[in-house]
């Protein structure tokens, strides 16, 4: 296994792609993994938040997300345990009009592969938004199909929407996601790493 956490936090790729946003920043990976990781948290890319802070899901997302999970703060930040490989690892920034860019294909491209490869241990992945479930579910439709087919995956991995703030009209049309799928989703995250 190659550790390429030092080279990816040095990673300067996207410096020209992210000049032209609207935005205009540099690249500023957010890499938060370490072996050993049993629960892994395949994501979309850094906010602007999170770009500034270089902590994953430090924003209101991030308080949700964690209740999703049931987890506390410290555990969900204790990379010993929680891994979280985003699909770009940089904030890929805004357009003109303000709204978020996807993450550049050429990161996943880039790092992903070696990245999944420092985590052998992970036993439970859950997917947040269709970029992550494009890349790890084969059969992906849509995020509604992928979130509502939760007992049709692989062993260990759940599809979840993503927990941003502007997701809240999905959650109120879709009340079986936390009637069903969330209470299996947290006593699989408590089965993982209580383990």
């Amino acid at each position: 296994m190659t550790d390429i956490r030092d080279d990816l936090r040095a990673c300067t790729l996207c410096t020209e792609r992210f000049a032209a946003t609207a935005t205009r920043h540099r690249p500023n990976p957010i890499v938060w993994f370490a072996p050993g990781a049993k629960l892994l948290i395949a994501s979309q890319a850094p906010g602007l938040r999170v770009h500034e802070a270089g902590t994953p899901f430090w924003d209101q997302s991030g308080k949700r997300l964690r209740d999703w999970l049931g987890l506390d703060e410290p555990t969900f930040y204790d990379r010993s345990k929680v891994a979280i490989v985003p699909m770009g690892f940089c904030f890929p920034g805004y357009d003109a009009k303000g709204s978020d860019l996807p993450p550049p294909r050429v990161c996943a491209r880039t790092w992903r592969e070696d990245a999944l490869a420092m985590l052998p241990d992970v036993r439970l992945t859950v997917l947040i938004g269709g970029y992550a479930m494009r890349w790890h579910l084969p059969e992906f439709r849509t995020v509604t199909s992928a979130v509502a087919d939760w007992r049709d995956h692989p062993d260990g991995v759940f599809a979840l929407p993503h927990p941003s703030w502007r997701n809240t009209g999905w959650l109120r049309k879709n009340p079986w996601f936390e009637a069903q799928v969330l209470p299996r989703l947290r006593a699989a995250v408590s089965e993982v790493l209580d383990d």
